[in-house]
């Protein structure tokens, strides 16, 4: 397995001053990182969960679908206190499949210090938006997460494969 933006070495994500030409390599990156989880994502429709043993689950719903792009929302669910679950975190991607790259429509979430509300900012906050993108796709990955077009199991589970609950939007 091939690391996540292996064109770049850790020092120089975190201290870029990143240019046009940088950001669309991350958003190629991102693309491969993405056709990794989701490798068949043309023929997925409506709301997708990956679930792994010991881990938090992985949602993926399709927003839109059209022949050269598609909008989905990745996000994890968690517990939060008094109200229902809280999605962290949750992004919105549109995928580009003719130029295989992905960009961050809206990210939200609460670990790193990205703005809270990512809407088509200047470079360095799309730069820091798909850098946080690519670290978390390059996990889901290595955590075995995927989506497949349903139905997934046809045979006996087995333990290093994923469990896909796939419902109508």
């Amino acid at each position: 397995m091939q690391p996540a933006c292996s064109s770049w070495s850790a020092v120089s994500l975190l201290f870029a001053s990143p240019n046009v030409g940088d950001l669309m390599g991350l958003c190629e990156e991102n693309y491969r990182l993405f056709q990794r989880l989701a490798p068949d994502l043309p023929r997925l429709a409506g709301a997708l969960t990956s679930r792994r043993p010991g881990g938090v689950d992985l949602h993926l719903r399709i927003e839109e679908q059209s022949r050269y792009t598609t909008q989905v929302r990745l996000t994890y669910f968690f517990a939060a206190a008094g109200s229902g679950p809280r999605p962290d975190p949750d992004a919105r991607l549109r995928i580009y499949h003719d130029a295989r790259q992905v960009e961050v429509l809206e990210l939200r979430q609460s670990l790193l210090s990205l703005r809270a509300d990512y809407q088509h900012p200047a470079l360095a906050d799309k730069w820091q938006a798909n850098l946080f993108l690519a670290k978390w796709l390059a996990f889901c990955v290595r955590e075995g997460h995927g989506f497949r077009p349903c139905p997934e199991v046809t045979g006996p589970l087995l333990s290093s494969t994923p469990i896909i609950f796939c419902a109508e939007s």
